[in-house]
């Protein structure tokens, strides 16, 4: 199952790695890049039945892989994931928290048709359970899991939408855009990921924020430049650090991004 992971990232080998949003989007392609490097990769989605489709397409290409109902919002479904890894493989190297969903627009190249003194309460909350409850309560609990792993990863997604200086920026691109929910609730990842690394400073665990840069999915939309492919590879790159790689930090690629 050899493809352009492989050149620039280590065996994962022996690694277990949970993909959380893993049905769609860059969530299939992270695990797909995973299972090649040798990790076995559980993918984990609100619909089961696409999870383990995708599951079955990495194992005919020769991978390891599992699928995972999971619920990222619902705390039974957390538990039940804590348990069935620990059942299945007593230990978790790699935690990526892909999940995350956008309400404010149609998509990411749309601007919100509410400005923020508009937004939905409805709209506000729905998307802090995805996009920053859910990552926190689920990096909570498998966190004892992660701790058995010689060198835990931890990639959270977020986004350059999060990004308080480009927020702030009439020059960036994000700039016009102003859907309240989803800017804030990566804003606030961006936050939990850097007191958490700061918690961990010091262990083999290694926590990071991720930008994927702006991908052509269902969330991104048509007019996205960058290929599913392509998002793939920050998360990848994040999640297969070695023991002199940085934690606590917000990258695209190679690029440290301003918080």
């Amino acid at each position: 199952m050899a493809n352009r992971a492989e050149a620039s990232n280590p065996s994962l080998s022996g690694k277990v790695a949970l993909v959380t949003g893993a049905a769609r989007g860059i969530g299939v392609e992270i695990s797909r890049d995973l299972a090649a490097l040798g990790a076995h990769v559980i993918v984990a989605a609100r619909d089961g039945q696409k999870a383990e489709e995708v599951a079955a397409r990495l194992r005919e290409g020769g991978g390891k892989a599992s699928a995972l109902k999971l619920d990222v919002t619902r705390e039974e479904d957390r538990k039940a994931a804590y348990e069935a890894i620990e059942a299945a493989h007593g230990k978790l190297d790699i935690l990526i928290n892909n999940a995350g969903i956008l309400l404010d627009s149609p998509d990411g190249g749309t601007p919100a048709p509410r400005q923020p003194s508009q937004a939905l309460p409805s709209v506000l909350r729905e998307t802090f359970e995805v996009n920053f409850f859910a990552p926190i309560f689920l990096t909570q609990l498998l966190l004892p899991l992660l701790k058995r792993s010689d060198a835990p990863r931890v990639v959270n997604v977020a986004s350059i939408r999060g990004s308080l200086a480009h927020l702030s920026d009439p020059a960036s691109p994000v700039y016009p855009v102003r859907a309240l929910g989803y800017d804030t609730s990566k804003a606030a990842l961006n936050a939990f990921t850097i007191l958490i690394a700061e918690e961990l400073r010091g262990t083999p665990i290694k926590i990071n924020a991720i930008h994927p840069g702006w991908v052509r999915t269902e969330m991104g939309g048509g007019q996205a430049p960058v290929s599913v492919e392509d998002g793939a590879r920050t998360a990848v790159q994040y999640a297969t650090l070695g023991a002199d790689g940085p934690t606590g930090g917000f990258f695209f690629l190679d690029e440290r991004l301003p918080w």
